[in-house]
């Protein structure tokens, strides 16, 4: 049905079936209309006999994933990924839905009057759709719900810029955006729903191809149905600013008063933050560390980074895109197996295991040791970190590793 390594993503409505977009992330081709015809019959027929189809794994180690969304809208996943992950899927959908409301708002898509016109305007969520089915990257925040933060030697007077920026465009929401990752951002920005932070950033990144932007949005939690504007300025190459405000400033007159007054100022801070390549911190990452994830579970924040070795052999033997895949993967493992604590507001949306249903305690560490690499996990009541590191290191030091890297990372970074 599809070939190995791709995604599906089909979007129907809930009620009569009919497909609204089918997008997808690999080589294969658009599902035939017969299978999309089944997988969604499947589920209807399900429904009408009071039963919930949520998943089911294929034979060939895919798996298939359902959810309807306000009763108006279906979202189904297709993986033939080995192994793939139910966790990934859901969040997958979620994230979707959302880019969904994002875009068009919550009404639109809740009442369904008129399919065609519908169809039309799903259009328009294609680029946002694919960064997500594309995910993988330098950013996890698709994953973890969780925004994606680069810390800057500068973030001092970025902060101080941003906020009186902010300020001279009538507007309380700002960010700092250095390759999609969050460098900045005024108090109310924070405040927004941490998937909310997520979505704007994959947003501002889809529409990089431009230097300004003037979007109308809608907020999936915060305002599902009232659209605020998103004005974006790119300000070097890989950084951009934006702010959430109201009919005013103009695109223009923010664009020709504010951007240059309070921007042309740190030139050289700005390049400083895309100038890490790929690194979300300055300083030395302890030898061995071949890839790290960093979760503040107060402030749904997080640092992600793979490119923190310098030894070329690793760098030889476990590239940048395996090593992502990888840590990836063993998150989701722990978070669903091991871990229960979450970002504020989120709720896990797969059961545990059973294996571990009668412990009296919750676990705290974890680690998970392969041919590629091992890995490392701790938890603690503010904190979850996350180590990808080489095989050879011995296992018995990764518990000291993994305390002594949380230790320097947040002494260095203040996270």
């Amino acid at each position: 049905m599809l070939q190995a390594g791709s995604v599906q993503l089909l979007c129907l409505t809930a009620t009569s079936g009919v497909p609204l977009f089918c997008r997808g992330r690999g080589s294969s081709k658009q599902l035939p209309f017969s299978v999309i015809g089944s997988l969604n019959g499947v589920h209807m027929f399900g429904s009408s006999q009071d039963a919930q189809m949520c998943s089911t794994a294929t034979e060939g180690g895919g798996r298939v994933v359902w959810r309807v969304f306000q009763e108006s809208v279906a979202l189904i996943a297709v993986s033939s990924e080995e192994g793939a992950g139910e966790h990934y899927l859901r969040r997958l959908l979620d994230n979707v839905f959302n880019c969904m409301v994002l875009v068009l708002g919550l009404d639109e898509l809740s009442r369904v009057k008129n399919v065609e016109r519908l169809k039309r305007d799903l259009r328009s969520c294609y680029r946002l759709i694919d960064c997500f089915l594309e995910s993988g990257g330098e950013s996890i925040g698709d994953l973890t719900h969780c925004a994606d933060c680069l810390v800057s030697p500068d973030s001092g007077v970025l902060q101080e810029c941003l906020d009186a920026f902010a300020r001279a465009a009538e507007s309380e929401f700002g960010c700092l955006l250095a390759d999609g990752r969050v460098v900045v951002a005024t108090e109310k920005w924070w405040r927004l729903a941490p998937q909310e932070v997520v979505l704007l950033s994959f947003l501002v990144r889809s529409l990089a191809s431009t230097s300004s932007r003037d979007c109308p949005i809608f907020l999936p939690q915060g305002s599902p149905n009232v659209p605020h504007r998103l004005l974006c300025f790119q300000l070097v190459p890989g950084v951009d600013v934006c702010v959430l405000c109201g009919p005013t400033p103009s695109l223009q007159s923010a664009e020709s008063e504010l951007v240059g007054r309070f921007w042309s100022p740190l030139v050289e801070p700005l390049r400083s933050c895309v100038g890490l390549k790929g690194r979300c911190f300055l300083g030395p990452a302890p030898r061995g560390i071949l890839g790290l994830l960093l979760i503040n579970l107060d402030s749904s924040r997080a640092l992600y980074s793979v490119q923190l070795s310098q030894d070329a052999a690793a760098q030889d033997t476990l590239p940048p895109e395996r090593r992502r895949e990888l840590l990836r993967l063993f998150y989701t493992l722990a978070t669903t197996r091991y871990f229960q604590g979450e970002p504020q507001g989120e709720k896990h949306e797969t059961q545990m295991e059973d294996f571990p249903a009668g412990f009296s305690h919750e676990p705290l560490q974890c680690y998970l040791a392969a041919a590629e690499c091992k890995c490392f996990a701790l938890q603690t009541p503010q904190h979850q970190l996350f180590l990808l590191t080489a095989p050879t290191l011995p296992t018995f030091t990764l518990r000291t590793l993994a305390t002594r890297t949380l230790s320097t990372l947040l002494t260095q970074t203040g996270f």
